[in-house]
């Protein structure tokens, strides 16, 4: 592979969640040099439990699953570094030059980069319950835990009057807490708003009361009311983790996303982007499948075989000694590996 022309890695991926983390697990498999660079954290982590993912149950927690992939990925002969990348420059003016992926500690040559950074979300000022305990930040995971539940939606905008709206699907108790703000949605959303069977509480929060697991129960107000809720949902938008995007001049969506391809490839050569910094939904299965599909095709960029008939034109037929193409470090994992077939010789 591309590590024999001097590549520390065929692969860097920047971020360690369920999309950097399945890009990683499948450049591996499919025979490429693969470094993890992960700061830790991010949305995933936060979950105190996984919904939507099949065949994962509620009772594994988010950094349940993340600690999974990440053994599950250096099995398979993946390198993984809990380090904060600080930048990713261009080395040449083709992405067959390759890319510096800097650290504080040190800093990779590789040939391919993959951006998996994702976003954070905006955070409400407190008093607030814990995330996944009356805190939740997707109405796609979560909107089936409060069926037949008291809700509230936190903001003052579009988005909170629209995602209340969403929530009747699910019960008929539905609050918009504007916190003291005044609301800025539009006319034609307060219109549609109007026709809803939805309370807009402006009233700041003054306390919080959990029960003995933790949960949400209620809020009290500075009008003197106290109001029951069973959770909710804060829309005060996010910031996306973008400051080697910035720095490669990526092309980004109207909304601030890495716009990219089918296959995850953005404006510049050789750098990939997947899971939560490009469009689309932020749900983890989304993001495994956007992490596969970039690992697929960096694949079909680095395989060795087959030579194009170019490239048999300039080094000859391939012989014998020049398979397979895979390294000594990851041929060794993988005869290794449990998952192996059966020695026939």
């Amino acid at each position: 592979m591309y590590t024999d022309d001097g590549f520390e890695y065929d692969v860097a991926v920047v971020g360690g969640g369920p999309a950097g983390l399945t890009s990683a697990l499948y450049t591996t498999r499919l025979g490429l040099d693969t470094l993890v660079l992960d700061r830790g954290g991010g949305r995933a982590a936060m979950m105190r439990e996984t919904h939507n993912v099949i065949g994962v149950t509620e009772e594994t927690s988010g950094n349940e699953l993340l600690q999974t992939a990440r053994e599950q990925v250096q099995e398979y002969g993946a390198d993984y570094e809990r380090r904060f990348v600080e930048g990713v420059t261009e080395i040449g003016d083709t992405p067959d030059e390759g890319f510096r992926v800097v650290t504080a500690e040190k800093s990779y040559h590789v040939c391919r980069v993959v951006l998996a950074m994702g976003f954070t979300d905006e955070r409400p000022a407190p008093p607030l319950p814990p995330t996944g305990r009356g805190l939740h930040y997707c109405l796609h995971c979560d909107a089936y835990m409060f069926v037949d539940e008291p809700v509230y939606v936190m903001g003052a905008g579009d988005a909170a009057a629209h995602v209340a709206m969403i929530m009747l699907n699910y019960t008929d108790d539905v609050d918009i807490l504007t916190r003291g703000q005044y609301p800025t949605w539009s006319d034609d959303t307060g219109t549609m708003l109007g026709q809803h069977p939805v309370d807009v509480v402006t009233a700041e929060i003054t306390s919080m009361n959990k029960s003995n697991d933790g949960w949400l129960e209620s809020f009290a107000f500075e009008d003197g009311k106290v109001r029951s809720y069973s959770g909710g949902f804060p829309m005060y938008g996010s910031d996306y983790n973008d400051d080697i995007v910035d720095g490669l001049n990526l092309e980004r969506t109207e909304d601030g996303a890495v716009a990219v391809d089918d296959h995850g490839r953005t404006s510049l050569d050789g750098v990939y982007a997947v899971g939560d910094l490009t469009p689309g939904h932020n749900q983890i299965p989304v993001a495994m499948g956007e992490g596969a599909n970039a690992g697929i095709a960096i694949s079909k960029e680095l395989r060795a075989f087959p030579r194009s008939l170019e490239a048999i034109d300039l080094q000859g037929a391939v012989t014998s000694d020049d398979v397979p193409s895979i390294s000594d470090s990851l041929a060794s994992t993988a005869t290794d590996h449990r998952g192996h077939a059966p020695r026939r010789r």
